[in-house]
């Protein structure tokens, strides 16, 4: 009969040849998620909160293939105040028309809401956590982005796959790509005829028709997890990317 102990021998053998083999280099994770603008549209954002004393907001475009990288930003008709933005329910409307019949999807235009907050806080207020909750509450994924006077930013992911989760986001700007020059006098003829700065506006007023709902807009099929790859948090350097 055979003594257990010369059994288990070749095994502890086999484990100690692996423990001396140097380490292998470990499989690239996948990088950590973070919204990336490329610098026309981030430089149109800046335009855009410099140019009056309210708030301004705006929606995020983005490539089918890459839907965290704004490209472009887009204003809609809207009242705002030093405290709050108004978006017109029926701009909304014939905005996503618009951009359907150029042949995006409501992922692509309708997933990241942009705004500016006139002093130097950019931590969203009541009325920015009602009003993201109550539009975008029941799509699949959507970004809130705020970037205050001072530079200051915050940016959140939520999303609602399998349990749901919500959390803060870096912030870039990436030069990998190719961008066109900035457009001044086309970004100011855009705000005067898409923002009426108002002294106070009811919370009321603040677009309570407008909800967007991915059960009704995506297309069937589409997955969030299709898009996104998620590694584990940490320090990290990506270059031709400037953090914000």
């Amino acid at each position: 009969m055979n003594d257990p102990s010369q059994i288990l021998n070749p095994r502890l053998k086999k484990l100690r040849r692996l423990l001396r083999r140097p380490r292998e280099s470990r499989p690239k994770k996948h990088r950590r998620p973070r919204l990336r603008f490329c610098p026309t549209a981030w430089a149109k954002l800046l335009f855009l909160r410099d140019r009056g004393p309210t708030e301004v907001g705006a929606f995020g475009l983005s490539p089918a293939n890459d839907l965290l990288f704004v490209e472009e930003i887009r204003l809609v008709r809207q009242h705002c105040t030093a405290v709050s933005v108004g978006f017109d329910d029926l701009a909304v409307a014939d905005f996503f028309e618009e951009e359907v019949d150029n042949g995006r999807t409501p992922e692509q235009f309708a997933r990241i809401w942009i705004h500016t907050h006139p002093g130097n806080c950019a931590l969203p207020s009541p009325v920015d956590e009602e009003t993201f909750a109550r539009v975008f509450g029941r799509c699949d994924w959507a970004v809130l982005f705020i970037l205050a006077q001072e530079g200051q930013a915050y940016c959140r992911l939520q999303f609602r796959q399998g349990p749901g989760a919500a959390f803060e986001i870096p912030v870039r700007v990436d030069f990998e790509r190719d961008f066109l020059r900035t457009d001044r006098p086309a970004w100011a003829e855009e705000f005067a005829a898409t923002v009426t700065p108002e002294v106070f506006a009811p919370l009321s007023h603040l677009s309570a028709g407008l909800f967007l709902d991915d059960a009704e807009l995506m297309p069937a099929g589409a997955r969030f997890d299709d898009h996104f790859k998620f590694g584990e948090p940490g320090k990290e350097e990506f270059r031709n990317e400037q953090s914000i």
